[in-house]
């Protein structure tokens, strides 16, 4: 059968998504195997120390709670990672080396989505006998229920994204299944039997297969569904069901006997058990890796500040370590509602005064990450060089931050508050160093610390929040969805994105201009036009200077002897694919 020209343009975009440069750190092949545990560096385009052997515990550890391990509660990429062990949802991302691992594949459907011509309407059917753990089939309508609950009710689950409210027809007017007690639900969902599943969307949007991938697609049955408390009790779809969860401290999960690996291509599931625990010190995780007591650091952000040295420069630790590129951005929020940052310049003030060289040297130097002067990071699609704020050696213009602050009234400066994740000692690091920098030019910034699972649920998130609390500065990262420019920049820039609570847009940034420079790129079928218009809009939050980028994120990773399968995917920003690990006892 001919394509259509929208079915045309969607493969043509992952196309390119797949052959942009997107390993990084010196890569040079795109996969491949290893039976040993290698050199330095060798899991970024090959699985490391592979391995068939079955059974053994898998164990994971962090450094403080997940946002929450609900599919359809969750904004962390390394809970997305960790869910598919337990959840499919309509597409995923392939679990392999290098490049291959961004393509977008399908899981709990048979095939990719299929689009109109106008690629406003997708169509998604179901693999046959797909069950939950407890033998029921999974439907069409289970899938719809869950992007309805993760979707569409903020009052209950806060953490997720928001793209189907944004694009699905009346999806502003729906209020969720908890508060619309309709029987149909959204009627832009339509379920003509179990097994068929259709979108209807305000507009075209060539990423769809991607927003099918995210975990808010994975089926929940209703009868089950609790809310937030959903968590306690989460009913498997994937290869592994929850034995245990206990709030605040950890979870196990053992094989689901439900679970038929003739529907399911993606997984071939190793172990036999899966451990995580929660709250464990950030230097004590790092430590149980190098004694081969643990296999997983969960949070996949690479060792602290303390261990890298230790990594680095000992032989027998460095040819174990893995160091790549994250594809995301860490970098300042600057609440536009918070004074003085509701003045341009006095935000512009900060962009010229703060030293990213020396924020750059906190984090740990090079091996965490290159100096950014973007928001997109150059792994990708619609990265664009450019450097809006430039100052010698990017280590600040105290005299263009002097000239700004004067512009905005603020001649000697002004006390405003820094917030940092409490338990990740690499961004107090880079909060302290911003601290130093901004001091130079007459700002005073109090830091203010959080621990990471309530981060954006209770405080940097929660717009009344920060606003009664004067948090001008608001330290963050971002990575992309996907690996496209809305994927990385819709939820941090789109002001459709602002929510009471969890929210990722932290400087709060709402600009006409902006958001319909979205809305309107990611309608167009044209992959290089929607590129091309990435970058335009990174440019133009750039001139709004509501974000200061700080570094485009490397993770230093260390793998175990004791852990088999070690590949990094960039999918899931430069972590290790925790769907193909399995341990070696």
């Amino acid at each position: 059968m001919k394509r259509s020209k929208a079915t045309a343009a969607i493969a043509a975009a992952v196309a390119l998504t797949l052959g942009a440069t997107a390993c990084g750190g010196g890569s040079k092949s795109s996969g491949g195997k290893d039976g040993g545990n290698s050199a330095a560096d060798a899991a970024l385009t090959s699985v490391v120390n592979t391995s068939d052997k079955k059974g053994g515990t898998l164990k994971f550890a962090l450094s403080d709670v997940p946002d929450s391990l609900d599919p359809g509660n969750t904004y962390y990429g390394w809970v997305q990672n960790f869910a598919r062990l337990y959840a499919r949802s309509l597409t995923t991302f392939k679990p392999a080396a290098g490049k291959a691992g961004l393509e977008i594949v399908p899981d709990l459907a048979e095939s990719l989505g299929k689009p109109s011509d106008d690629a406003k309407t997708w169509t998604y059917t179901l693999r046959q006998g797909v069950k939950y753990e407890d033998g029921t089939p999974i439907t069409s309508k289970d899938v719809k229920y869950a992007i309805e609950r993760s979707n569409f009710a903020p009052e209950a689950l806060s953490n997720g994204p928001t793209y189907f409210k944004a694009h699905l027809v009346d999806g502003d007017k729906y209020q969720g299944p908890y508060k619309d007690k309709s029987p149909d639900g959204i009627k832009a969902i339509e379920t003509p039997d179990d097994r068929t599943i259709v979108f209807h969307l305000k507009d075209a949007f060539a990423d769809f297969d991607y927003l099918a991938g995210l975990p808010g697609s994975a089926p929940v049955p209703q009868k089950a569904d609790k809310g937030a408390d959903y968590v306690k009790h989460i009913i498997s779809s994937g290869p592994y069901k929850f034995s245990s969860y206990e709030d605040g401290k950890g979870a196990t999960l053992v094989r689901n006997p439900q679970w038929d690996p003739k529907t399911d291509p993606v997984r071939k599931p190793l172990p036999d058990k899966v451990d995580i625990k929660f709250k464990v010190n950030q230097v004590t995780i790092d430590n149980n890796l190098l004694n081969n007591s643990l296999q997983v650091d969960a949070a996949g952000t690479g060792v602290a500040p303390q261990t890298q040295p230790k990594v680095l420069q000992d032989p027998k630790y460095k040819k174990l370590t893995d160091s790549s590129y994250a594809g995301a951005t860490s970098y300042i929020g600057l609440n536009v509602h918070v004074k003085p940052f509701d003045n341009i310049d006095c935000r512009k003030a900060v962009q010229w005064g703060i030293d990213r060289a020396s924020v750059q040297e906190a984090a740990g130097g090079a091996p965490k990450g290159d100096v950014a002067t973007t928001l997109l990071p150059p792994t990708v699609n619609g990265y664009t060089k450019f450097d809006q704020y430039p100052t010698p050696g990017s280590k600040g213009d105290i005299a263009k931050a002097k000239e700004a602050l004067a512009k905005c009234g603020q001649p000697n400066g002004f006390t405003t508050n820094l917030t940092a994740r409490s338990d990740r000692p690499a961004e107090m690091a880079m909060a302290t160093a911003v601290q130093a920098s901004l001091k130079k030019i007459g700002i005073t910034a109090e830091i203010k610390s959080f621990p990471t699972g309530k981060y954006f649920t209770n405080f940097a998130g929660v717009p009344d929040y920060v606003h009664s609390h004067d948090f001008g500065m608001i330290m963050t990262a971002w990575g992309a969805d996907w690996p496209t420019g809305f994927g990385f920049l819709d939820q941090i820039a789109n002001g459709a994105a602002i929510k009471p609570s969890g929210g990722n847009n932290v400087q709060e940034l709402d600009d006409p201009k902006i958001n319909q420079m979205l809305n309107d790129t990611i309608k167009n079928t044209d992959a290089a036009a929607r590129n091309k218009g990435w970058g335009e809009i990174d440019k133009l939050i750039a001139d709004n200077a509501s974000a200061v980028p700080l570094t485009y994120r490397k993770n230093l990773l260390f793998r175990p002897t004791g852990a088999t399968n070690v590949t990094v995917t960039q999918a899931y920003l430069g972590m290790y694919d925790y769907l193909l690990m399995g341990a070696s006892k």
